[in-house]
This record gives C-alpha cells, sequence and structure tokens, in this order.
C-alpha cells in the first residue's frame, strides 16, 4: 500500500514539475520573437527613408541652394543678363560687367536658315554674328544705323523708277511705279530677289495684315484651353469675335472680299490691330522722344509727350524680320506708317496705317 502510494506521489511530481520544464520552452519563443522586433526597426528606419520622397528632395533642395550660393559668391555672373551682342565678364573688383561679344565665339550656323540680313545689306551667319558685329559698332554712325532687316540671307532689292529696273539698297525709297513691259518687273518666285512695291500693292498689304492678325487672335483664343497664351482681358475681348456669326474664317479671300468684310465689320478689326502693337511695344507708355539718339543712347534733351506710346526699329523688328522674304510691300508700309519721320511709330500712327478710325484709337485695349 504504501509503494502505491509512494508510486503516485512520484507521479502527481512528475507532472506538477512538467509545467515547470515547460514553461523556459514557451518563455523562449517570445524572446526569440522579441529578438525579431528587435531587428526590425532598422529594416523600418531604411523604408522610413525611402519611402519619404519629401524629405529627401527637401533635403536635396536644401544642398542645392548652397551649392548654388556658393557658385554666385565665386561667379557673378550667373544672374547677370547681358543684352543680345553682349556677354558678362568680371572686372579686377570681381563685379559683372558687359562687354561685346566677339563674333568668332558665336556658334557657327546650323544652315541657311539661320542667316539674317542687316539693313547693311550684308548676310550675317546667324542673329549671334549680327548682333556681336552690332556691339563692336556701337558709338558709331554706322552701328547706329545697322538693324536686323530680316529672316535669311540678304536678297537684291530692285526699285523701279520712270519703268527703269534697277538695283536699289534697304535704305533708300524709290517711289517705286509700275513698268510697262511686264517682263521688266522682277518675279516674287525669284528667291534672290525682294521686287519693287507698287503703290497698287502698297494699298493692299493693309487688308492681308488686318486679316491675318484677326486670325492670329482667334487660333490663340481656339487653343488657350491650357496654355494661357491669352490673359483673362484679351480673352474677353476676342471671345466676342470669335462668337461672331459674322466673322469672316481663315482661307483665301480675294483683295475685294477683305476690303468688304473690314468696312462691314469693322470693329472685329479694331482690337487685333491695339493687341500687335502691344505685342512688339516692349516700354509701353515711352512718354518721350528723343531729339538725337535712342532712349538709351540720348545724352541731350528729350520732348515729353504725356501718354503716348511709341514702336522703335528695335521693337519693330520681331515682325517686319520675319515678314519681309514673305511680303515685299513690309519695309515701304512701315515706312509709310511714320508719317512725322521721327523714326517712331505712335500708337495713333499705326493705327491709322491700318485703317483705324481716330476715335477708335485707345490706349486700354494695349492690354
Amino acid at each position: 500500500m504504501r509503494v502505491w502510494i509512494i508510486f503516485l506521489l512520484c507521479l502527481a511530481g512528475k507532472a506538477l514539475a512538467a509545467p515547470t520544464e515547460e514553461e523556459p520552452v514557451v518563455e523562449e519563443e517570445p524572446i526569440v520573437e522579441d529578438d525579431a522586433v528587435v531587428e526590425e526597426p532598422a529594416v523600418e528606419e531604411v523604408t522610413e527613408v525611402g519611402a519619404n520622397p519629401v524629405q529627401v528632395e527637401t533635403g536635396e533642395f536644401d544642398e542645392a541652394i548652397e551649392v548654388v550660393e556658393d557658385v554666385v559668391a565665386e561667379n557673378p555672373c550667373l544672374n547677370h543678363h547681358c543684352k543680345k551682342g553682349k556677354v558678362c565678364e568680371v572686372d579686377d573688383s570681381n563685379s559683372p560687367m558687359c562687354v561685346c561679344q566677339d563674333p568668332s565665339t558665336c556658334p557657327p550656323s546650323a544652315g541657311e536658315f539661320e542667316h539674317v540680313c542687316g539693313t547693311d545689306n550684308k548676310t550675317y551667319d546667324s542673329s549671334c554674328h549680327f548682333f556681336a558685329t552690332k556691339c563692336t559698332l556701337e558709338g558709331t554712325k554706322k552701328g547706329h544705323k545697322l538693324h536686323l532687316d530680316y529672316i535669311g540671307p540678304c536678297k537684291s532689292w530692285v526699285g523701279v523708277i520712270d519703268g527703269i529696273t534697277c538695283p536699289g539698297s534697304p535704305g533708300v525709297t524709290l517711289s517705286p511705279q509700275k513698268p510697262q513691259d511686264p517682263s521688266s518687273h522682277p518675279s516674287e518666285s525669284d528667291s534672290a530677289v525682294i521686287a519693287p512695291c507698287l503703290d497698287n500693292e502698297l494699298s493692299e498689304f493693309p487688308l492681308r495684315m488686318r486679316d491675318w492678325l484677326k486670325n492670329v487672335l482667334v487660333t490663340l483664343y481656339e487653343r488657350d484651353e491650357d496654355h494661357n497664351l491669352l490673359n483673362e482681358k484679351q480673352k474677353l475681348r476676342v471671345k466676342k469675335i470669335f462668337e461672331n456669326e459674322k466673322r469672316l474664317h481663315a482661307g483665301e479671300h480675294s483683295l475685294d472680299l477683305l476690303a468688304h468684310d473690314f468696312e462691314k465689320n469693322y470693329n472685329m478689326y479694331i482690337f487685333p490691330v491695339h493687341w500687335q502693337f502691344g505685342q512688339l511695344d516692349q516700354h509701353p507708355v515711352d512718354g518721350y522722344v528723343p531729339l538725337g539718339p535712342t532712349p538709351t543712347e540720348a545724352s541731350g534733351p528729350m520732348t515729353a509727350v504725356a501718354n503716348k506710346m511709341f514702336l522703335s526699329h528695335t521693337e519693330l523688328a520681331p515682325l517686319r524680320a520675319p515678314l519681309i522674304p514673305m511680303e515685299h510691300c513690309t519695309t515701304r508700309f512701315f515706312e509709310q506708317c511714320d508719317s512725322d519721320n521721327d523714326k517712331y511709330i505712335a500708337l495713333e500712327e499705326w493705327a491709322s496705317c491700318f485703317g483705324i478710325k481716330e476715335q477708335d484709337v485707345d490706349k486700354d485695349l494695349v492690354l
């Protein structure tokens, strides 16, 4: 009996001892998990840095600013802008200054399409070569008269005087008349020649120009959804033209139809003419007319003209330069616009050239 009691007590002791022996195993498993958890923060830390592009970009941006500031301190020319024909150099005091560019440092032209023609009737390899050359002539009479005439290589200018065809130069106004023999009138298809602008052709030029300006504005309005090609005030003006059912749509139209449309729908053309002036005018409300040199070079007295707006030869160049090879009356037309021969085209003169009535000229339309 005692043997059985001792035997049962042994079994009970083993049963009680069993959990005690397994507990370390159970406790060891969390320990293993704890070890894994301890390793995870290192992994999470790497993921967190890589998954935060804002922080990375901010860090890189800050670093970039520091680098730029260091570079600016070393090279003041990085933020110093010079006009065409000039490049920035640093003087002895480490201050930036603009000096004339050596034409030989201009990139070589990629082809004839980059050539430009100066008013000296000389072809330059590119606009870079032209403006660099013009800069070297600053302060001279030749440099003052030299301007970019048109895009492309120079062509032969031909004038017609009393029915005689003869070579001319861009700086001379020839008052051409139609020759008796049509064969003596050079063909516009001749790419090496700019034909003379006859009186009847000169009267036709503003008809096409007005229609073209109107169509350009309408096209900009149609494509302006996401490109911000026009400001809000301009959009409101052009919207009225675009939605007008009487508008003459773009196309090949006879001169008679263009003239009739201008007379019938005159109000549609007022804003396009003002808009083009505003696109060219780099110095709105100039407020003066220099008596001698250009405004930037003038050292003498100025004649003040309140609330006047003008186009200089330089401001007019972006429009006339590409037009001349296509419209041979361009030069004569703009010369005629300068009715007072002061070398500037005022807003009133510009509007008059396009047939806009004096009472409809409004500087507030130059938006």
